[in-house]
């Protein structure tokens, strides 16, 4: 039977990219358990036997989940810690960026993928070589910019730790909230405050006025 390398997508069997998308959603809904291809075939309204038009069983759907976090996330996260920036705060808030933007860093993803490594020592591994893979990344940034080694890892960790402490923890704020904090956790990550067009830029990009009603101190 095709597989997803010769598959061809018809009304009647979907897609393969309707079939991941599909267990992305039970993913994140309800945990990767969920993810099975009966639930699947039910919610698309298709036929149990038309996934196996593009995928080989289930294995190879949950591998396919797999890559798709790592290129949203780890790919993502360092792409964003390798665009152009004029200083080291502008560097940073390049990075920060990954917490506003979920097109570019997915946390409801980063979520379920960590609950998916505590049952799963295969997801683990991936959980480690992404999580070396980011600090390396966010070490290399600092190092860019002039900061020894020891202190440009450290540095990088601080920032990556305190992030997935927000998303394990599962951490809302406001925008305003967050946006009012943004320059406060810029020094103490970099030792730098960011200038006020380096703030205004990074309003900008997320849509944000600033109001002076925010207060940092609440979430």
């Amino acid at each position: 039977m095709p597989t997803a390398d010769n598959a061809t997508d018809t009304p009647a069997k979907g897609s393969r990219d309707a079939w991941l998308e599909a267990a992305f959603e039970l993913l994140l809904e309800s945990g990767v358990d969920s993810v099975r291809i009966l639930p699947l075939a039910k919610r698309l309204k298709l036929s149990r036997t038309s996934f196996y038009w593009f995928f080989k069983d289930r294995e190879a759907l949950l591998e396919a989940l797999i890559e798709r976090w790592r290129e949203k996330n780890t790919r993502g996260l360092v792409r964003q810690s390798e665009a152009y920036a004029e200083s080291i705060v502008e560097a940073v808030l390049n990075v920060f960026d990954c917490w506003l933007d979920p097109t570019l860093f997915d946390a409801q993803l980063e979520f379920a993928m960590r609950s998916w490594a505590l049952q799963s020592a295969a997801v683990t591994r991936e959980i480690d070589a992404a999580d070396e893979a980011r600090i390396e990344a966010l070490t290399r940034l600092f190092v860019a910019h002039g900061y020894d080694g020891l202190a440009a890892n450290v540095r990088g960790r601080t920032i990556y730790l305190t992030q997935i402490g927000y998303i394990s923890m599962k951490t809302r704020e406001s925008l305003a909230v967050r946006m009012a904090r943004i320059p406060a956790y810029v020094e103490i990550f970099t030792g730098q405050p960011p200038t006020e067009r380096e703030l205004k830029r990074f309003h900008a990009r997320h849509g944000y006025m600033p109001s002076s009603n925010a207060d940092p101190g609440t979430s």
